[in-house]
């Protein structure tokens, strides 16, 4: 492919800011608000379950933008119909009005993720898709300062409130108006006939027969577990142990994320998808090695390197998975890959991996009397060592298992 337009670029740079921004904005701090406002047990678990839900849909938009519409414009109407169900969601109070207006939101949401990954690779090598998906750590960065904005010179605190959904929603609204102006990116498989299985845009589980590609993706799904206790629920640890300004205390990941997503590219061609993953995994091990020794030993500022490895871990292990899939897959499935990565690891993963932790933390809680009050007490280091052992057997696991069949010698292109 030759080189990029620069105003493609940023077109495309921008789309990954706006497309992260808005789910950064709201979705970091639910688990903490959730807890404030007295959500718990199985509705809880749905409500952050919104996510991997809506990622059950990715593969059938995805088909949609493959076989009958312009990628960018299905792009555009889910981010309207996502800014429209956000703004509702701001305004509930019932805890189950807000879960079917979230889910809603996200089945909206979810599949952009693969298809903003669709559109970047039909107008970039797929080698140079990290130097524009570097945008999408920024705008995550971007909400998290919002929050520090807000604080410093409105004297509102954000995190634990609805505003972050209206957030979301705006930014959402802002999304789908540049959606108008990216490149277009027709269906490749139009006009062709359609089974079932390319109605429900799984002609992509074709690619499962390939035992190396399957076992990748198996591993791929367990990561997601102990993955999910960060994601989803790590505003709910922080705030337990006190931290203001969860938001942007969690963005520091972020920030690290948007160094590291340039060195996935390099990682990749010198050491190929199968140690690019590995460190992926390792740094997962990292992460929660260091939220115990942290509690502990009380060393809270291991947490802070618990927070800086995301990065890695997004970079190497999603990102670099991304890549590996693009190259594995046929043209004319590219988009319903990538939605079978979101179904597997967003949706089928995190949707396990929610519950299991939802779970995890309700087993290791208690309640006991501290100074007189009745308090909920959670015992926080046994979780971690429980997550450090699941992360330590899945990296040694893909490290012997996993055979490199497709990056180990793919060199970018040395022009952007």
């Amino acid at each position: 492919m030759s080189a990029m337009p620069l105003n493609v670029r940023v077109r495309l740079s921008v789309m990954m800011f706006l497309q992260y921004m808005l789910f950064a904005a709201w979705f970091v701090q639910l688990a903490g608000y959730l807890d404030k406002i007295g959500v718990t047990g199985t509705l809880k678990a749905l409500i952050l379950g919104s996510m991997p839900l809506g990622s059950l849909v990715s593969p059938i938009f995805c088909m949609i933008a493959d076989r009958h519409f312009a990628s960018q414009k299905v792009l555009m109407i889910l981010n309207f119909a996502c800014a429209i169900l956000l703004f509702l969601a701001a305004l509930m109070s019932s805890p189950v009005a807000l879960f079917v207006l979230l889910l809603l939101a996200m089945l909206c949401y979810m599949p952009t993720w693969s298809l903003t990954a669709a559109v970047a690779m039909a107008h970039a090598p797929s080698d140079k898709f990290p130097q524009i998906r570097v945008f999408g750590s920024i705008g995550w960065v971007a909400a998290g300062v919002f929050s520090l904005i807000a604080a410093r010179f409105f004297n509102a605190k954000i995190d634990g409130t609805a505003i972050p959904l209206y957030c979301g929603a705006g930014t959402a609204l802002v999304a789908a108006l540049l959606n108008l102006t990216l490149p277009n990116t027709p269906p490749p498989s139009k006009g062709k006939p359609a089974s079932i299985v390319d109605v429900l845009g799984l002609r992509a589980l074709g690619l499962l027969k390939d035992r190396n590609f399957a076992f990748f993706m198996l591993i791929s799904v367990l990561a997601m577990l102990p993955f999910t206790m960060y994601f989803s629920l790590g505003s709910q640890f922080f705030m337990s142990q006190g931290f203001t300004q969860v938001t942007a205390t969690m963005n520091w990941g972020q920030v690290a994320e948007m160094f590291i997503m340039l060195l996935v590219p390099i990682a990749l061609t010198r050491y190929g998808a199968k140690w690019a993953i590995t460190a992926g995994l390792g740094m997962l091990l990292v992460r929660y090695a260091a939220f115990w020794a942290g509690g502990a030993f009380g060393l809270t500022w291991l947490y802070y390197i618990a927070i800086l490895v995301h990065g890695a871990i997004f970079g190497f292990l999603i990102v670099g998975g991304q890549v590996y899939v693009d190259k594995k897959a046929p043209p004319e499935i590219k988009n319903q890959a990538q939605g079978l990565v979101g179904l597997l690891l967003f949706g089928v993963g995190m949707l396990v991996g929610t519950f299991f932790n939802v779970k995890l933390i309700d087993v290791y809680t208690v309640e006991k009397t501290v100074e007189g009050v009745l308090t909920k007490v959670t015992n926080w280091d046994t979780i971690w060592i429980i997550l450090t052992a699941m992360s330590a057997i899945l990296m040694v696991v893909f490290a012997v298992f996993f055979r490199d069949d497709v990056l180990k010698k793919a060199a970018p292109s040395a022009t952007a």
